[in-house]
């Protein structure tokens, strides 16, 4: 690893220099997040089914720069999600947007590509060498780290290096002497790529030198429209821009003028090619500048032109490492060095999601797709939200300081002010609804935020907006789900999950709307939270669907599962423990505390044959029908603690930790879901988790660090010790919370802001006595577990 040399002030400076994003400091120990840099692996997740990418990116930035290593179609696009995976052997090139962990393709705009030799414009056979202008590489020339890729292609003998500011991708090529050499830049690829995608593209090569274009497509979200500017360098010995869906109109005979690819300063269409010739300069790289924008050519130019006015590769690589340092050095992770970077690493994805989009006047496209200013807030969209609720979410309320959290709440409610149908989004991207998923889970994520006291957005409109949601009737059963109280399944597909997820939102709208003192929304809402019971089969002890005559659908099978079934990505023995805002009613409609434990246990200890869930991609990191690779299992370990028992939540969570993550490429059973898993993952080791965001409560579970320091951002510290922590010593013996014993199993949000230290005293032994029997539970609707 090449080591940068320079102070922290100079690269604060050039931090300063290459990124146009808001000023969210915090105070953190600069060693810490240097330390904390050097143990992120970017590599971890991009094999198996994490679905990220290794690409350069800054924390939260627009512009994610990655290699792409194949085009899927539809079909198969699940497994190139991010558009690398790591076990292939090609690269098609490098594209400037990526999702990062989801288990759906697209994005993938503008594609580069260096090449030499005889210019190739198709991207032929990954399989098949040389049949196109894809290349093989090795990962043994592979770098990765936060802000920064290389690799050499083997087939150019081309050296590329990438690294990013927020809306600007700068690329470094260094040339084999004495070949002719390219650079591609493919409007036709994108992930999720079928006949038909692209709508409408352009390629505007100016008199200046700066090549300008945009595209639309009609992908996962329909009409997505993103702009461009890039500039070269040095001067180039020319170009062609080629549409390959006309052009071939003319093959075998010379086309016109006109449509001379060599004499076009400007062409649009659906099937766009640009090759521009690198004149010869000899052992100097070419540097390639790129930056995106949501609104016009000309918005991609000034965003070029206001985060990287010049040509300093290596400079902006050290702002993209100072950006990450501080944002990393959030906590302060002691360990070994493969707790480290699994720690780390985790950390490190939390922070690719959601994304800006706005340009650096503060322009965006919204929903609506006009365009739209923000003042006083900065706009995001790629929210994930029936994942990153959960976990990720919380967490940044955690780590980041608030204005962050302010920020997607404000962007959250001005695409509901531009949506046309008046809701808050359910999956966006872009600024535009993919209506993916289920729920209205933008509802608690302004509720967990209103909560801990994060309200720099009009708090007011935050309610209508979520009561606003809740009460949509054309999406997705809603309408019923009001009139009946759960949603039937002869109407609608996966109604026992909508039916809980509901309760849940609800439940989440209630506890603002008390906060508030709007009694009768409190009211009406807190009623909705418990439709869950209406999911419930007392006979079989499962959540399942009904039908409009209120009877449970027939026949019942607990585990079959699929789309249109009754539940959501997953099946009665995932879905049935979905409950988080009344555990204890959890508990009671099972016939007590005895009766959940044991059904808990049932979920971790069956014997389950994987290939049952063949057509369902996302269900994996089985353990019994436990899925930790999908976001409905992720609380399901903690009910232990809810029902007096958290060494059994200690024993399931070091078996999940030591079989769902490792540090290597496939590290991650399932999909990051921009995030989730990871945000799961650093709560877990830390040693608490919000099992029910909106309650400002964190269940202990136990941790997984011997030290971890939170460099909070209102300048504290939270400190967690782990005394006796090993392999032989994994169940909590004790807790203090600044020297006092704590006899509860739960934390409060206030506690941890107000900094001050728990200890853990860990033991081989389970210890069945903590806490007593006199301990406050933690919250539930109906009361505490009873005992």
């Amino acid at each position: 690893m090449k080591k940068l040399g320079g102070t922290l002030l100079a690269l604060a400076t050039l931090a300063g220099a290459f990124t146009a994003a808001p000023s969210l400091s915090r105070a953190a120990a600069p060693d810490a997040g240097q330390s904390a840099y050097a143990a992120v692996d970017p590599f971890i997740g991009t094999g198996g089914e994490g679905h990220t990418y290794p690409g350069a990116t800054v924390p939260y930035g627009m512009v994610q720069l990655s290699p792409d290593t194949r085009i899927q179609s539809r079909k198969d696009g699940y497994g190139w999600a991010a558009g690398y995976r790591y076990d292939d052997s090609t690269i098609v090139g490098f594209s400037h947007t990526h999702f990062s962990g989801t288990g759906h393709s697209d994005l993938g705009d503008l594609l580069l590509m260096p090449t030499t030799g005889a210019l190739r414009l198709e991207r032929g056979n990954p399989d098949q060498p040389g049949s196109g202008y894809t290349s093989r590489f090795n990962h043994d020339s592979e770098t990765a780290q936060p802000g920064y890729y290389a690799v050499t292609l083997d087939d150019y003998k081309v050296r590329a290096e990438l690294t990013a500011s927020t809306r600007v991708g700068m690329h470094r090529y260094s040339f084999p002497a004495g070949q002719p050499a390219h650079v591609l830049v493919d409007l036709r690829t994108s992930m999720y790529d079928y006949p038909g995608k692209i709508l409408w593209s352009r390629i505007r090569v100016r008199p200046d030198g700066t090549v300008t274009g945009f595209r639309e497509t009609r992908g996962w979200a329909p009409g997505r429209q993103l702009y461009f500017a890039l500039r070269f360098s040095q001067p180039l010995a020319g170009h062609q821009l080629h549409d390959t869906e006309q052009d071939v109109a003319y093959k075998g005979f010379p086309p016109p003028a006109e449509k001379n690819p060599a004499q076009r300063a400007q062409i649009e269409g659906r099937q766009l090619v640009a090759a521009f010739d690198v004149a010869p300069n000899a052992g100097t790289p070419l540097l390639v500048k790129v930056s995106i924008s949501p609104v016009s050519e000309d918005n991609a130019i000034a965003n070029l032109d206001a985060e990287a006015p010049g040509w300093d590769f290596d400079g902006m690589r050290a702002a993209a490492r100072q950006q990450w340092s501080t944002a990393l050095g959030a906590v302060d992770a002691q360990g070994d060095a493969a707790q480290r970077t699994r720690f780390y690493t985790a950390l490190y994805h939390t922070l690719l999601g959601p994304t800006l989009f706005m340009d650096s006047d503060g322009r965006y496209r919204g929903p609506d797709n006009a365009v739209h200013q923000a003042k006083g807030w900065t706009n995001y969209s790629t929210f994930s939200l029936w994942d990153t609720y959960r976990a990720l979410h919380p967490l940044t309320t955690l780590l980041q300081p608030p204005q962050r959290t302010n920020d997607f709440v404000n962007s959250l409610l001005a695409s509901r002010r531009e949506s046309p149908y008046g809701v808050l989004p359910v999956w966006s991207f872009h600024g535009l609804e993919t209506w993916c998923m289920i729920g209205y889970h933008a509802v608690p994520v302004i509720a967990d935020a209103y909560m801990k006291g994060i309200r720099g957005y009009d708090t007011d409109e935050a309610l209508q907006a979520m009561v606003a949601s809740a009460n949509y009737g054309p999406y997705d059963g809603i309408a019923q789900y009001r009139e009946l109280g759960y949603v039937p399944i002869d109407e609608e597909g996966e109604a026992a999950s909508k039916t809980l997820e509901y309760a849940y939102d609800d439940w989440s709208i209630a506890q603002v709307a008390q906060a508030m003192g709007k009694d009768a929304v409190a009211g009406e809402f807190s009623r909705r939270a418990a439709n869950w019971k209406h999911a419930f089969d007392p006979a079989t002890g499962f959540m399942r669907a009904r039908q409009r005559d209120g009877s449970f659908r027939e026949p019942f099978d607990p585990s079959a599962s699929g789309y249109g079934s009754d539940y959501t990505e997953g099946n009665a023995w995932q879905y049935s423990w979905y409950v988080p805002q009344d555990v204890a009613g959890l508990a009671a409609a099972h016939g007590g505390r005895e009766r959940l434990l044991q059904r808990l246990d049932a979920v971790f200890e069956a014997k389950v044959d994987p290939a049952i869930f063949a057509h369902m991609e996302d269900i994996t990191g089985l353990i019994g029908w436990y899925a930790h690779g999908n976001e409905p299992s992720h609380h399901v370990a903690y009910l232990y603690a809810y029902a007096g028992q958290p060494w059994r939540s200690q024993a399931r969570l070091k078996q999940i930790m030591d079989s769902q993550y490792a540090a290597r490429p496939d590290g991650l059973a399932g999909n990051d879901d921009l995030g989730q898993m990871s945000a799961w993952y650093v709560f877990t080791a830390l040693g608490f988790y919000p099992v029910t965001p909106g309650s400002n409560q964190y269940i202990l579970g136990r941790p997984f660090l011997p030290r971890a320091t939170l460099n909070l951002p209102n300048g504290k510290q939270f400190r967690i010790v782990a005394d006796g922590l090993d392999d032989a010593h994994t169940y909590v013996g004790g807790v203090t919370l600044n020297g006092k014993p704590l006899d509860r199993v739960f934390l409060t949000h206030e506690e941890i802001l107000a900094g001050g230290e728990l200890q853990f005293r860990m033991q081989a032994e389970p210890n069945t006595q903590w806490p007593s029997a006199a301990a406050i539970a933690p919250y539930s609707q109906s009361g505490p577990v009873i005992r």
